[in-house]
């Protein structure tokens, strides 16, 4: 009975060392968990030495403004694209209204000018029709950059 009494003990106390193991295991992959939240929390960077209820709020505030400047983001994002539907809208008409009109200015990407003799008429090329263009002075084009 003695010989059952000391296995038994020894069964329990290679239970006892494996649920320690397990345990410390465990504490150990929470704390190199919290070591990596530091380290990604900006404001906690470099610190060696923060309580975990420290980098639990400087994390939850560093979420919080990353949500707010994210959400920024996105309206910057919806702005954009509403300017570009209004410029591509912009584009069309004016394609629109350059075919209606029947001619193409070539444009000297250099300069950004257009000059009377590069206007070119797709239908009408005759002798009164450059007279009527050479008379006018160059023009420069507004080039709207951001």
């Amino acid at each position: 009975m003695c010989n059952e009494v000391h296995v038994m003990e020894m069964e329990n106390a290679e239970k006892r060392a494996h649920h320690n193991a397990l345990e410390r295991k465990r504490r150990d992959h929470i704390k190199d968990s919290f070591s990596s939240l530091r380290d990604s929390v900006p404001a906690l960077q470099g610190e060696k030495v923060a309580s975990r209820a420290q980098i639990l709020k400087k994390a939850a505030d560093y979420i919080q403004y990353m949500r707010k400047k994210n959400s920024a983001h996105l309206q910057d994002i919806d702005d954009l694209r509403r300017q570009n539907s209004l410029l591509e809208a912009q584009i069309r008409t004016l394609e629109k209204s350059r075919a209606m009109m029947n001619f193409v200015p070539k444009m000297d990407l250099n300069t950004e000018e257009l000059n009377e003799e590069e206007y070119l008429s797709e239908e009408d090329s005759s002798d009164s029709d450059n007279s009527k263009l050479s008379s006018h002075k160059t023009k420069k084009l507004k080039v709207i950059r951001q």
